[in-house]
């Protein structure tokens, strides 16, 4: 397979429907590849906690349909990051979309864990609750947000529901960018799957990003990082190595606590 990430620098004089036209563009750009994903909270950037309630939409909002139609027309799975979703009944949720080289809505996962403790996402947006995998014609894809990186059992779960390539937008900060990437190759190992993570790049409401999206084998090998501010990173990976690791390195079968959660396709 080969997987574009596009790193986004949100530039925040720029109007949210230049943005869109703009990443479009640069999806568009990625046709050749099987999958592209892009980060967390692209349309506002992740800390301008501020501009969520103003620049939320519904599920099928201008966003879904600029990144529906890129997809179809780049012919490419597209992990479209995640937008602030207002539900119809009020409540607001970072919710990612992944759509089919069609153009069809393939899954929408609600992140599970907001950060902010007492502030910012924590409270000006409800939690997830379900777990959402999606079958592509090589591999399962299991989708996680930003913060989520840091729970475990999430990333468990995934897998026991399928997942072999989990994948994670962010808007992570450049202070924690060690986090960032110890915890990447720690969510690969201990699960023996592919993770794909991509952050942002620039900086968002006056917090420095850490750009550095990284993909990481079921080994907890760096296949490819991406530097502050590059825009896209590109790497070829395959999918099979995920049941070969298995099958040499069976640790998985070793498990004794296990967790059971509810979860969709």
């Amino acid at each position: 397979m080969r997987a574009s990430l596009i790193q986004i620098a949100v530039d925040e004089g720029e109007s949210v429907e230049s943005r869109r036209r703009r990443v479009a563009a640069l999806v568009r750009e990625q046709a050749g590849a099987d999958l592209v994903v892009l980060p967390e909270l692209w349309t506002t950037g992740a800390f301008a906690f501020e501009e969520f309630g103003s620049e939320a939409e519904p599920l099928e909002g201008p966003t879904y349909e600029a990144m529906a139609k890129a997809a179809s027309d780049a012919g490419v799975w597209l992990h479209a990051g995640s937008i602030p979703e207002r539900d119809p009944d009020g409540p607001l949720y970072n919710t990612s979309l992944v759509f089919s080289p069609s153009g069809d809505l393939a899954a929408a996962y609600r992140k599970i864990h907001r950060f902010g403790f007492d502030k910012g996402e924590a409270v000006l947006m409800s939690a997830g609750e379900d777990l959402v995998t999606v079958r592509l014609p090589d591999t399962t894809l299991g989708l996680a947000t930003c913060y989520d990186l840091r729970f475990p059992e999430l990333f468990r779960s995934l897998v026991d529901a399928g997942a072999e390539t989990l994948v994670v937008p962010a808007g992570w900060p450049e202070r924690r960018r060690a986090h960032w990437t110890l915890l990447a190759q720690a969510r690969a190992i201990e699960n023996q799957t592919f993770v794909l993570a991509c952050g942002t790049a620039g900086t968002h409401a006056q917090v420095p990003q850490a750009g550095h999206s990284i993909v990481v084998d079921p080994w907890g090998t760096v296949l490819a990082e991406a530097g502050a501010d590059q825009e896209v990173l590109t790497v070829d990976f395959d999918p099979g190595r995920v049941a070969t690791t298995r099958e040499q390195f069976p640790a998985l079968k070793d498990r004794v606590l296990g967790i059971t959660t509810p979860h969709r396709r």
